[in-house]
């Protein structure tokens, strides 16, 4: 387990944010890699999301594989299959939750859509913090407004809308 070093958590804010990064299972990337990612991910959140939080904030990434993140989606969620990411906010304290990778699902869910490895780990990152924000997309309005909030941040990095249909190929 490797501890990401506190950094400011928005701009102008006094609160800082560790983030712990847990490397369980599945096949990932280095371990400086997945800090890296983290690191840039919760940022740009923050960034846009601007919350009001503890002066010394916590939130943990697993990354682990199919079989693990399965079992989690099971007994929290009811639905006995893989998912590519989970979150489990916190409901008070410093601790804002944890969020949960699947190795399979992840790398697969990125080579369909032709994206980076790298740039679905971030976006999936951004996508389970804000949910410990309290984003949600149950229904229509919460989904636009969550999704624009990651559109917003992962453009302040470089990282293509996430939700855009890709162009059709046309022979």
């Amino acid at each position: 387990m490797s501890e990401m070093q506190p950094g400011q958590a928005a701009a102008g804010s006094e609160a800082e944010i560790s983030i712990a990064v847990i490397v369980e299972d599945g096949e990932w990337p280095g371990e400086d890699h997945l800090i890296a990612l983290a690191e840039r991910a919760v940022r740009v959140a923050l960034e846009v999301a601007s919350p009001e939080l503890d002066d010394e904030s916590e939130v943990s990434i697993l990354f682990t594989d199919d079989e693990a993140i399965r079992e989690l989606n099971a007994q929290w969620r009811e639905k006995d299959k893989a998912t590519n990411v989970l979150s489990f906010p916190q409901a008070a304290g410093p601790l804002l939750g944890d969020i949960v990778l699947a190795s399979q699902t992840v790398a697969r869910e990125a080579a369909a859509e032709g994206k980076t490895l790298d740039d679905h780990i971030t976006h999936l990152i951004v996508h389970g913090f804000l949910h410990l924000l309290g984003y949600d997309h149950e229904d229509e309005g919460e989904a636009e407004e969550m999704e624009g909030l990651e559109r917003q941040a992962l453009g302040l990095i470089g990282i293509a809308d996430p939700y855009a249909v890709p162009p059709q190929d046309h022979e």
